[in-house]
């Protein structure tokens, strides 16, 4: 595509609007660019950049597997592949309200658990994995990302490069207004018609800008529409409710008073500088010295040129002193720089989680020793987690059960008895914590006996809560009290029809015995 046309934006649109919030977003852009520029160019591209763009070559790999790799770590602690990440918990006064019979507890939470398993499987099923695995990259260079949650429930991902956003001093969304390139083409007549644009027929690869504005009411909901050539598109306009926007402006490292984040190659980026330029030097320094020259004294015997041209092996004359090899003698001046790179690439891993860093070197290296001290060094990222749960994870739950709700894949439950808790990060909170407590009570009571924890302990409550606990679906699986019962009934039935049998041959046998 071309640059895009020349375009008015008059004042209260929303393209004028982009533009003034342009320049407070431009600081952040700058700061990002100078960061891809250590980790991976492409992820914040220079402004203007297109299929010919060519991006810097970094001297040193560790930003760019840094980066892979943490973004890795993030996404699968905060969408783990074979389990949820996520519970519908109730309170139990309101759990005593709404049910209040025995068992309650493990019907609901079972009940709960296909609801979960069914926005799981839609999360899976539209690839929302791969999107949040490219948003974590650019929150750890950029700070910021924009997710757009579609109707179909695919993602969009915007860029810092592509929207603004304003927020209040407690961080919560005011605006945003996402600025998007698209072909007159690929619009309607209508749509043609009432933004008053043409379509050149001697330019048609020409682009217009797409700018769509979201902004908070009055009444907390909030609003949105998309405008063109100043102008709003016919049917864009729409509104939601504040904690179901499918619009997710994400910060990594959040600051106070600050519309935008920081990135976490922020905290680390002093020494992916200094690195850089280590490297840079060492690597020219090593092409320096890896030049070879034969240095041959003026006046010398020696021909030169029967030197250049004798094949390996020859027999040449000449003396042996006229001919010299130039050296560069700088392995001392190199060590420094060498043992500073070493430790820089050594703190740079742990601060990036990075194996390498996380094994010791020796021959005996235990299995526990990795796992704690990669634990150790997880620890560290806490807080991120903290926002991304409430930022992403939540905000992703709240809007997948509103458009499955709409859609009648999963039953409508009241909000103000029933939210969504997320479930994972450091210290693995949820049914999967929920369930080893279980485990603990039990082996707390086995020394009671069997007879003492069948009559005390509802034990139909408890499988179904670790089967809840485990993200099984129980239905068909686990017997329920009337299946048990009817069960019960057909065993005490058989059993006395077996202790029949005996007597009733044992009557025959007396009745044929007394016979006359």
């Amino acid at each position: 595509m071309s640059e895009p046309r020349n375009e008015q934006h008059p004042e209260g649109s929303a393209g004028g609007r982009y533009h003034r919030l342009d320049a407070l977003r431009n600081n952040y852009l700058m700061r990002a660019r100078r960061y891809a520029k250590l980790t991976i160019p492409a992820l914040v591209p220079p402004a203007n950049n297109s299929a010919a763009t060519k991006y810097p070559t970094p001297y040193q790999s560790i930003g760019a597997r840094g980066v892979n790799n943490l973004a890795s770590k993030l996404t699968l602690a905060m969408f783990p592949p074979n389990s949820g990440f996520f519970q519908l918990d109730i309170s139990d006064f309101d759990l005593e309200r709404a049910a209040g019979q025995q068992g309650a507890r493990a019907n609901i939470d079972a009940a709960f658990g296909k609801i979960e398993r069914a926005v799981n499987t839609r999360i899976e099923t539209k690839g929302v994995r791969v999107k949040i695995f490219e948003a974590t990259k650019q929150l750890i260079v950029a700070g910021n990302v924009l997710l757009y949650i579609q109707n179909d429930g695919t993602l969009r991902q915007y860029p810092l490069s592509r929207y603004v956003v304003k927020r209040d001093p407690s961080g919560n969304i005011l605006e945003i207004i996402t600025k998007e390139d698209i072909s007159p083409l690929a619009l309607t007549q209508q749509v043609l018609q009432a933004c008053g644009i043409e379509v050149k027929e001697d330019s048609p690869e020409d682009v217009i800008h797409l700018f769509t504005r979201v902004y908070k009411e009055e009444d907390g909901t909030f609003s949105f529409y998309q405008e063109l050539n100043g102008k709003q598109v016919p049917g864009s306009e729409g509104s939601a409710p504040a904690d179901e926007l499918p619009w997710l402006p994400l910060r990594f490292i959040p600051v106070e008073n600050e519309d935008y984040g920081r990135s976490y190659v922020e905290e680390c980026y002093g020494d992916l500088n200094v690195l850089e330029s280590l490297r840079k030097a060492m690597t020219e320094g090593a092409a320096a010295a890896a030049r070879v020259l034969f240095l041959l004294k003026p006046n010398a015997t020696t021909n030169k040129k029967r030197i250049s041209e004798a094949p390996n092996g020859a027999l040449v004359e000449g003396n042996v002193d006229d001919i010299g090899i130039l050296k560069l003698d700088k392995y001392a001046d190199f060590r420094t720089p060498f043992e500073l790179a070493q430790e820089l690439t050594k703190s740079l891993s742990f601060t990036f989680l990075l194996n390498s860093s996380v094994q010791r070197n020796g021959e005996r290296v235990t299995a526990e020793e990795i796992r704690y001290v990669a634990e150790e060094l997880e620890s560290t990222l806490g807080g991120i987690y903290s926002v991304l749960s409430q930022e992403l994870q939540l905000s992703l739950v709240k809007v997948y059960l509103l458009q499955m709700r709409k859609a009648g894949e999963v039953p409508n439950i009241p909000k103000d008895l029933v939210a969504p808790k997320i479930t994972t990060g450091l210290s693995a909170l949820g049914r999967g914590f929920e369930m080893s407590k279980l485990d603990q009570f039990m082996a707390k009571l086995a020394p009671l006996g069997p007879e003492v924890i069948s009559t005390y302990i509802n034990l139909s409550d408890y499988i179904t809560r670790m089967g809840t606990g485990l993200a099984l679906d129980t239905d068909g699986l686990v017997r329920s009290e009337e299946e048990v019962q009817q069960a019960q009934k057909q065993q005490q039935l058989a059993q006395a029809a077996q202790a029949a049998v005996p007597n009733a041959v044992k009557g025959m046998a007396d009745h044929i015995n007394n016979k006359p």
